[in-house]
């Protein structure tokens, strides 16, 4: 199991699974990171923690925590 804490730098991803419950699940769900979206990811901080991504045209951070919550595939290319 990948996850979008695990995925390269430069990367785009897909999510294929959210896990987590509660509140924390539909935070990252409000964020727009929901099953078959593309998720770009463009940075890390220097420690590492939080990445930067592009999701939906919008750029996000987000924690490691919860970065490793989002399972993730490569993206297909068109």
């Amino acid at each position: 199991m990948e996850t979008l804490k695990n995925a390269k730098i430069g990367s785009t991803v897909q999510v294929t699974r959210l896990h987590g419950e509660g509140a924390v699940r539909r935070r990252i769900m409000d964020m727009g990171i929901t099953r078959g979206v593309d998720i770009h990811i463009r940075k890390a901080a220097p420690l590492g923690d939080p990445l930067e991504v592009t999701v939906r045209g919008c750029e996000l951070s987000l924690r490691k925590a919860d970065a490793e919550l989002v399972e993730v595939r490569q993206a297909p290319l068109f």
